[in-house]
């Protein structure tokens, strides 16, 4: 038996020279060493053997397992090192070669722009304030003098969530929030940008879009400082010669109401198809805060005064870029975003 082992070594050190495959390296291991490998087949004679033969053999069999385990590991890493020298030989990586440049992102044409607006408003010295995109219907309707049933709820049709909770149609009812955490404080200076929903889906509508909602309170506000603050907001974000008008307009929650129009900014005003020939574009609206709304606030109307209006962001940004389809703005179209 001891012969036939030492036979078993003698063959497998020369069949591990000529192996070059790892996978047929671990074939040859199985069928030395495994379960029914010659060497455990070998063994199993130990039985017919005197106890002091039986000794001798294990002891020269667990030192063969031994040595052809580190025969075949060590055939194992040269194999290895051998196909890595051949793979990096044929894939040399020539050091000189320029290289590969990291693309780097940009922003969303809609974060541009919001960027902008903040930056025109907080150099008038507004604040920036947030608030809940899940909203209680007493703050986006009833707050800001919608009661229940009443018909303008019919233009602002949004996702409930239940009966009294839903996603805000606006951001104005950040401007109950922040007048009731400070009254009877004055001034109350902010703007609130964020994202609103409604049941609006098509070529100029979006279920959700972008706001940035303006509100100002202090003693002898008036609508002339309404006036004057849209006017350098139009004249920052679409150049020193655009004009505006006003027209009477209707919202619960300001009175006076009226919507601001500037001039074209595509046909300067001398009439396109952009702006049906009128050489006007609607942008945004707003009014004097309502009575109703500063009591709901913590304010003595009779006391203070504010002006309060709102602005889509997508508008802005399609008539600063020409953009006609609002839908571009969330397709991910990699062709459209690159352009900003």
């Amino acid at each position: 038996m001891l012969d036939k082992l030492k036979e078993i070594e003698q063959n497998a050190r020369k069949a591990l020279h000529q192996i070059s495959d790892v996978d047929e390296l671990n074939d040859f291991k199985v069928k030395l060493l495994g379960r029914k490998g010659e060497i455990t087949l070998l063994l199993r004679g130990l039985k017919e053997l005197s106890a002091e033969q039986r000794a001798e053999v294990g002891k020269v069999a667990n030192q063969l397992k031994g040595d052809l385990e580190n025969l075949i590991t060590s055939r194992a890493e040269e194999i290895k090192q051998r196909e890595l020298d051949l793979r990096l030989a044929k894939e040399a990586i020539d050091v000189t070669l320029p290289g590969q440049p990291i693309l780097s992102g940009g922003k969303h044409p809609l974060s541009l722009v919001l960027e902008e607006m903040i930056d025109i408003f907080t150099g008038m010295g507004f604040a920036v304030a947030e608030g809940p995109e899940v909203e209680t219907d007493y703050y986006n309707f009833e707050a800001l003098n919608i009661p229940k049933n009443h018909p303008a709820r019919d233009m602002q049709d949004s996702f409930y969530i239940s009966e009294e909770v839903l996603l805000r149609t606006h951001t104005s009812p950040v401007q109950v929030r922040t007048m009731e955490k400070l009254a009877p404080q004055v001034p109350v200076k902010i703007i609130v940008p964020g994202r609103v929903y409604r049941k609006d889906d098509d070529a100029t509508h979006s279920p959700m879009f972008n706001q940035i909602e303006g509100l100002l309170i202090d003693r002898n506000v008036t609508f002339a400082n309404l006036k004057g603050t849209l006017m350098l907001f139009a004249q920052r974000i679409f150049g020193e010669d655009v004009r505006v008008r006003y027209r009477p307009s209707f919202f619960p929650f300001t009175e006076p109401s009226a919507e601001m129009d500037v001039s074209c900014v595509m046909c300067k005003g001398s009439g396109c198809r952009v702006c049906s020939n009128t050489g006007w574009l609607e942008v945004l609206g707003g009014g004097m805060v309502h009575p109703r709304v500063l009591e709901h606030g913590g304010y003595n109307p009779e006391e203070v005064t504010g002006f309060a209006f709102g602005i889509g962001i997508e508008r802005i940004t399609m008539l600063k870029y020409g953009i006609n389809d609002l839908r571009l703005f969330f397709g991910n179209d990699k062709r459209f975003l690159k352009q900003f």
